[in-house]
C-alpha cells in the first residue's frame, strides 16, 4: 500500500509562487498516471493537472494553463506542482492522486491560500 503525502502549501500573495510536492512511501514507477486536484470551500474537487506514467504527457485545466507546471521524479518517488502567478481563485486544498492498475491513491491534502 503506497501512501501519498503533500507538502509545500501555505499563504501567498496574489502574483506569488508556490511549489507543491507529493511524496510517495513507495515506488511510483508503476503508477499509470498521477495528478493534482484542488477543492475550494463549497465547490467540487476539480482536476488541475495530470501527468502520464512516464511523465511525457501532461494536461492542465484551462484556468491554470501557462501558470502551473506538473512534473514527476520517479527516482525520488515524488510529483511536483509549480504554481506561478497565483490568483485568489487558486485557493483551496490541493490533493495529489495516483492510479496503479485499478487502485486509486489519494493524499491528505495541503492548503493553499492566495490573499493579500
Amino acid at each position: 500500500q503506497v501512501q501519498l503525502v503533500e507538502s509545500g502549501g501555505g499563504l501567498v500573495q496574489p502574483g506569488g509562487s508556490l511549489r507543491l510536492s507529493c511524496a510517495a512511501s513507495g515506488s511510483i514507477v508503476s503508477f499509470d498516471g498521477m495528478a493534482w486536484y484542488r477543492q475550494a470551500p463549497g465547490k467540487q474537487r476539480e482536476s488541475v493537472a495530470v501527468i502520464s506514467g512516464g511523465g511525457g504527457n501532461t494536461d492542465y485545466a484551462d484556468s491554470v494553463k501557462g501558470r502551473f507546471t506538473i512534473s514527476r521524479d520517479n527516482a525520488k518517488n515524488t510529483m511536483y506542482l509549480q504554481m506561478n502567478s497565483l490568483k485568489p481563485e487558486d485557493s483551496g486544498v490541493y490533493y495529489c492522486w495516483g492510479l496503479r492498475g485499478r487502485a486509486n491513491y489519494w493524499g491528505q491534502g495541503t492548503q493553499v491560500t492566495v490573499s493579500s
